[in-house]
C-alpha cells in the first residue's frame, strides 16, 4: 500500500449515505453491539482494544459517549491519555499504555495513546526522527504482544476532520456554555499546526500499520460513530465466541 495522504481524503460521508437512514442503521449496530460486547465478557477468551486518535475537536469524546455508553459499563472502560505525570515521565514511555490494556473479555477504548508519544512530540521538535522511528518499532512489537499473548483485537481510528469544522467546534467551547468546560487556549495554537500533525500522522499509517488503521471522516459525527460502531460489530462477529456452559462447582474445602 502506498503512502496515505490525508489531504487526498474526504472528511465527509459518501454521496450514496443518508444522514437519516444512516442514524436508524447506526441504533441497530448498537443494539447488536449491546449482545456481543456481553457474550466477549461472559467468555472471557479474547480482548478488544479501540484506538481513537485525532486532532482537538475531532470527536473522540463524542465517539466515547454516543458509541460505547451503548454497552454494559462493567465490560466497557474507557482511559484518556493526557500529558504524562513525573511519575510516568520517569519510565519508559509505554509504561503508562501497557497497564492499561484490555484484560480478555474486556473493551478497552483509548481516548488518545502511545501515538502521542510520536505525534505530538516530533511536531514539537522534543524527539528527533531517529529516536521516533525507534518508537514506532516499540509500539509495533507492543501491538503484536498484546495481540499474540492476549487474544486482543485492536482497532485503530484516525478521526479525519477539516481545518474549517475544526475551528467551528473550537468556536463552539467558547460559545456554547455547555462545552466551555472543554475549552483550553492552546487548542487554537495546536490547531495552526494541523498541517505538521498530518504529516506526523502519515508517518504512523506508513510505519505503524503492522496493525492497520482505519481513516474516519469526521466531519458529520453520525457517519464517524456508524462507522466505528459497524467495524466495532464485524470484528466482534468474526470471533465465533460462544457463552460458556454451567461451571462445575468446588468441592467444599
Amino acid at each position: 500500500m502506498g503512502r496515505i495522504k490525508l489531504a487526498d481524503i474526504s472528511t465527509r460521508a459518501p454521496k450514496e449515505f443518508d444522514k437519516e437512514a444512516t442514524k436508524l442503521k447506526t441504533q441497530g449496530v448498537l443494539q447488536e453491539l449491546d449482545e456481543l460486547q456481553n457474550l466477549l465478557y461472559a467468555e472471557s477468551k479474547h480482548a478488544i482494544l479501540v484506538i481513537l486518535q485525532g486532532p482537538d475537536a475531532s470527536g473522540k469524546d463524542g465517539v466515547v459517549r454516543n458509541v460505547f455508553t451503548s454497552m454494559n459499563p462493567q465490560g466497557v472502560t474507557v482511559k484518556s491519555f493526557k500529558t504524562p505525570t513525573a511519575a510516568e515521565l520517569s519510565h519508559d514511555f509505554l509504561w503508562r499504555v501497557h497497564e492499561s490494556a484490555p484484560a480478555r473479555g474486556m473493551i478497552q477504548v483509548f481516548n488518545r495513546s502511545q501515538y502521542e508519544d510520536i505525534l505530538i512530540t516530533r511536531v514539537h521538535k522534543w524527539i528527533d526522527d531517529d529516536m521516533a522511528k525507534k518508537r514506532m518499532k516499540a509500539i509495533n512489537d507492543f501491538e503484536q504482544l498484546l495481540e499474540e499473548h492476549n487474544n486482543t483485537r485492536i482497532l485503530k481510528f484516525y478521526l479525519h476532520v477539516s481545518a474549517e469544522e475544526q475551528q467551528e467546534r473550537l468556536q463552539e467551547r467558547i460559545q456554547d456554555r455547555t462545552k466551555q468546560w472543554k475549552y483550553n487556549e492552546s487548542d487554537f495554537k495546536e490547531a495552526k499546526l494541523l498541517k505538521e500533525y498530518r504529516e506526523a500522522y502519515e508517518d504512523c499509517f506508513e510505519y505503524c500499520n503492522d496493525v492497520p488503521w482505519t481513516i474516519v471522516p469526521a466531519d458529520q459525527n453520525w457517519y464517524k460513530e456508524y462507522l466505528i460502531s459497524s467495524t466495532l460489530l464485524n470484528t466482534l462477529k468474526k470471533l465465533d465466541m460462544q457463552y460458556p456452559g454451567l461451571k462445575k462447582s468446588n468441592p467444599a474445602f
